[in-house]
């Protein structure tokens, strides 16, 4: 290596630094910004910056990027200006990947407080449309004017769709495979038969001359019948720590009731019940149907999914909670065990989405393990493994044991 590039190379570090850093009096980097650079560390100093406090969070916005609040000559922020917010959103488009922008976005709805500006349409066009701004829409529904609601709708719809069209095709695969197993046949199709079951059922007709097994009896999928073969109920804690898990939900949720050999009901809960079975077939209209926030009454919300059990034998109940109860704990713990006695599947998972596990109550979680119907968070990528299994009453692939 040329000293030449060695140069180039520290020179890189610092300037990476310096973004990093802020620019602040004792960064210590002595490294002048021009050009992309100036202007990229001008769009972090609004959000990151000692002056980005001006709203709630700021003290945590100002150390973010290393100084301390109330530190340094310069100050920033994006303040209340929906035509500042507008130009600085747009900016992070231009100097940023998507992903990053993201994650600038939350920020800003987080630290600087700028959620009513998500209730103005210009604002909305301007955002980087994801999960958590979703969840974020959501919680402010019922503060969103008429004006705003179109734009916020179409918005939703553009993260429904997309994520549909990640998770459609896996899931009905997934399940769809999951239900022919469940049906087994002794008399299959040549291309239905399953033979690692048929070659182990007829072993004892194991010919040693000829090196082969004669299978006197056929093992084999079974063919999905048209009508319904299992009963699937979704019961979705709509607190505000469940946003992201929600939306996966509501998605799953229209997925699953796309497929004829399955029942599903979508239930939503605080302390109240809502049954939006009847919004199905639309995510949207059952994501605007919730009511981020509130309290929590597991035991009541788990109360009205029983009460819709007819096949106990053939129902699967998956809770998506963090488990902090409300209502009455003991019963709530009663109604599982009873559930699981009767034939159910009970699936409990802490959360549906990318995130990882919440804050979640870790008694209950603890209880429910011992009641046989251990509480885990859920990747969507994982949730048709963990249907599948489920459905087909096998092991549930759980990613952290100790849960």
């Amino acid at each position: 290596m040329t000293a030449e590039t060695t140069g180039e190379a520290t020179d890189e570090r610092l300037r990476r630094w310096r973004l990093v850093l802020g620019g602040q009096g004792g960064d210590g980097t002595g490294c002048a910004l021009s050009g992309q650079d100036a202007a990229m560390d001008r769009t972090l100093e609004a959000l990151y910056g000692a002056g980005g406090g001006t709203g709630p969070g700021g003290a945590a916005a100002a150390t973010a990027r290393g100084g301390s609040p109330g530190s340094g000559p310069r100050a920033a922020g994006l303040g209340g200006s929906a035509p500042q917010v507008a130009r600085w959103l747009g900016d992070i488009r231009r100097y940023f990947p998507t992903s990053v922008v993201q994650v600038m976005q939350r920020d800003a709805i987080d630290r600087l407080g700028l959620s009513a500006l998500l209730l103005e349409p210009e604002m909305l066009e301007a955002v980087e449309a994801d999960v958590h701004l979703v969840g974020t829409l959501l919680s402010l529904n019922k503060a969103m004017p008429e004006t705003t609601k179109t734009t916020a709708r179409a918005v939703v719809r553009k993260v429904v769709d997309d994520l549909e069209k990640q998770l459609a095709t896996r899931t009905r695969a997934t399940l769809t495979g999951a239900l022919d197993r469940t049906a087994r046949t002794s008399r299959p199709r040549h291309r239905d038969i399953d033979w690692d079951r048929t070659i182990r059922a007829n072993l004892k007709n194991y010919l040693p001359e000829h090196r082969t097994v004669v299978p006197e009896r056929l093992i084999g999928y079974g063919r999905a019948a048209h009508g319904v073969k299992k009963d699937v109920i979704l019961c979705i804690d709509q607190s505000g720590s469940m946003a992201a898990s929600v939306v996966y939900a509501s998605v799953f949720g229209a997925v699953l009731a796309s497929m004829r050999s399955l029942a599903t009901r979508l239930v939503v809960f605080d302390t109240a019940v809502v049954d939006l079975t009847e919004e199905l077939d639309d995510p949207v209209d059952v994501l605007f149907g919730t009511q981020l926030g509130g309290g929590t009454d597991i035991n009541r919300a788990l109360a009205y999914c029983q009460s819709q059990i007819s096949r106990p034998a053939d129902t699967v109940v998956v809770l998506i909670s963090d488990l902090y109860e409300g209502g009455i704990r003991d019963e709530m713990l009663g109604r599982v065990a009873a559930m699981k006695a009767s034939g159910v599947q009970f699936v409990a998972l802490l959360a549906l989405s990318d995130e990882g596990a919440p804050a979640y109550d870790r008694e209950h979680a603890a209880a429910l393990a011992a009641l046989g119907a251990p509480a885990f968070a859920c990747t969507p990528d994982l949730f048709p493994d963990v249907m599948a299994a489920a459905i087909e009453k096998r092991q549930l692939p759980i990613p952290d044991k100790e849960l």
